[in-house]
């Protein structure tokens, strides 16, 4: 028969906390991320990348440069690990000779993107966001997954300069303008958060603080708490409102008229 607990010795307690601690610790560091298993097309089985690149030779030809090459894995036991750990077993896509339904498409569903990335499906169903869970864009409009380095230099994934991604439909926000802002240099997402945001137009912050980051300079040695932006206090101005609503600063892409954003 069981004892009861409270019989136990006291450090039977400790004891059984510190090996649960241990097992979580040991099970923690020897995996770095969850193991994924790829979609599946009903009656189909894995034949392996080679099998691909038979019709496909394009799009297998700089796959070794990119970030998904890394899945990738060689051996008769790893077929599931290289283009059909995106796109689902080819067999019936063969045997087809290509064709719709035989194989998973991320340029039409972004579910096949959303197996590994689960974060961004989270941040695609925030209020404001690219339209992609409503079946208006897709990932691939924005990500090349077959070539090149996938993690961009400024935050968000794409393949070309910080800007060039955005710009190709957002082209209002391009320029040349004769006063350009300094963050469109750094890139679009030093602002924005391309896959979702609880703030409107997809801002990573929704007030002032959002321009104060970069734009605040160091206070007063006197302490007298003013808050100085562009040589000047703003300490009246920021009770108006954000610094791009309030009529001084509208034309926070770049302005052809003034030097301070505006249009």
């Amino acid at each position: 028969m069981t004892k009861n607990p409270r019989s136990w010795p006291k450090n039977t307690f400790i004891f059984g906390g510190v090996a649960l601690w241990a097992v979580l610790l040991i099970s923690c560091t020897m995996v770095d991320r969850t193991v994924v298993a790829p979609p599946q097309v009903a009656g189909a089985t894995f034949v392996g990348s080679k099998e691909c690149a038979q019709c496909h030779e394009e799009t297998v030809k700089g796959f070794d440069t990119a970030t998904h090459a890394k899945l990738i894995v060689q051996g008769e036991n790893a077929k599931g690990l290289g283009c059909e750990s995106c796109h689902g077993p080819g067999s019936k896509h063969v045997q087809a000779g290509g064709g719709k339904g035989t194989i998973v498409n991320p340029g039409k569903s972004p579910e096949a993107c959303f197996q590994c990335h689960l974060d961004k499906r989270g941040e695609f169903s925030l209020p404001h966001s690219h339209p992609v869970m409503a079946g208006k864009m897709t990932c691939t409009e924005c990500h090349n997954p077959h070539k090149g380095n996938v993690v961009a230099r400024t935050g968000a994934a794409e393949l070309e300069t910080p800007n060039e991604t955005c710009t190709k439909c957002h082209t209002a926000q391009k320029g040349p303008f004769l006063f350009k802002h300094n963050a469109m240099v750094e890139g679009c997402t030093v602002c924005h958060n391309p896959h979702g945001s609880v703030n409107q137009k997809m801002l990573v912050q929704r007030d002032a603080n959002l321009c104060l980051k970069c734009h605040l300079e160091h206070p007063a040695v006197a302490g007298n708490g003013t808050i100085m932006a562009g040589g000047e206090d703003h300490r009246t101005r920021l009770q108006n409102g954000t610094c791009w609503v309030v009529g001084c600063h509208e034309d926070v892409h770049g302005s052809n008229a003034s030097k301070a954003m505006r249009y």
